[in-house]
């Protein structure tokens, strides 16, 4: 049975979705990408794999790691350790959608995160929905301009959600009540609409 499992799950490298359950049995990974590399050498070359890994626990913390072997099991072994050490809590609003729209780079990559109403789902591309699939995100409208290589979207993405901020940290760092800084929003949407 085991021997079958294995023969069936072989062909499909690009794309794998795992519950861990050593320690961080909240933690799931999903491969966002795999490359084979070359070591030139006296003898010739040597290859080996570099996995792109993003794990998530699916409320609101999410990670990536990169990490290369000789051998496509260990690259993401490695990748999945390094996600886990470096995770970063992201302030979801309902715990569905992120709490305004931001713009992260890196490199020449430059992604737009926006903000959407219930029953929109995830419409984002590629290396930026495994993201906000192991983020626990429901509802995002995003925008990837300039790079598609996988590894400055990802960075480009986890840029974009540290520039996140909750309403409650902002009322915080004003020294202001929530209430009070939603109510002006109120008050400057219906003078818009007024005006």
């Amino acid at each position: 049975m085991a021997r079958e499992e294995s023969r069936r799950g072989g062909g499909r490298r690009d794309r794998r979705d795992n519950r861990r359950d050593d320690g961080d049995s909240d933690l799931f990974d999903k491969l966002v990408g795999i490359n084979r590399v070359a070591k030139v050498v006296k003898g010739g070359r040597r290859f080996g794999f570099a996995a792109l890994v993003v794990v998530g626990d699916g409320r609101g913390r999410v990670g990536f790691g990169t990490g290369k072997a000789r051998e496509v099991p260990e690259a993401i072994r490695k990748a999945t350790d390094q996600a886990k050490r470096e995770l970063i809590r992201v302030p979801l609003r309902e715990g569905r959608t992120l709490h305004h729209d931001v713009e992260g780079h890196y490199g020449a990559g430059r992604v737009v995160l926006r903000a959407a109403p219930p029953g929109t789902g995830i419409i984002a591309g590629g290396p930026m929905r495994a993201v906000f699939e192991t983020l626990g995100v429901q509802d995002v409208v995003t925008k990837s301009v300039g790079t598609s290589n996988p590894h400055n979207m990802v960075r480009a993405t986890f840029d974009a959600l540290q520039r996140i901020q909750s309403p409650r940290a902002v009322a915080a760092k004003r020294g202001k009540k929530v209430s009070e800084l939603s109510g002006r929003r109120d008050q400057d949407d219906a003078a818009a609409a007024a005006g």
